[in-house]
């Protein structure tokens, strides 16, 4: 019985080691300063995020801004936050340039881009890890789906 007890444990520990640092990385939802919004939920930020919400309840457009599709941050934020996996993501994006309904997020390279893109453009979505911070940007509470 013993034994059991120390081969379960040996696994658990094998897991909890294999974490990736993308799975252990906070994130945190920002907007410009324009935005006359302080909560969303995971399933407004999907709409958003999906393109499928293009104006903010002051009929502001809405320009989203992600990282790139490989980063680490964004897999986690589709996969966590959104719930969907990235190729998701892609193929309604795709799908929308290919209709001529809509055009894809734009795409930064750094956290310092993310920062520069949502203080500078009014109606701008993104978001940051939690180590990361943006003075000239609202922090958006994400509260859970009723």
């Amino acid at each position: 019985m013993q034994r059991i007890w120390v081969t379960v444990l040996l696994c658990v520990v094998m897991l909890a080691s294999n974490v990736s640092l993308a799975q252990q990385i906070s994130i945190q939802v920002y907007v410009n300063q324009t935005v006359p919004v302080t909560d969303l939920t995971p399933a407004q930020l999907r709409r958003i995020f999906t393109m499928r919400q293009t104006q903010w309840p002051n009929g502001e457009p809405i320009k989203v801004v992600v990282f790139k599709s490989q980063d680490p941050l964004h897999q986690q934020f589709a996969k966590n936050v959104l719930q969907l996996f990235p190729y998701q993501l892609e193929r309604i994006w795709n799908r929308l340039i290919y209709s001529g309904q809509g055009e894809r997020p734009v795409e930064v390279d750094s956290s310092v881009q993310m920062q520069r893109f949502i203080s500078t453009h009014p109606g701008a979505i993104g978001y940051m890890p939690v180590t990361d911070t943006i003075n000239d940007a609202h922090l958006i509470h994400v509260r859970e789906d009723k």
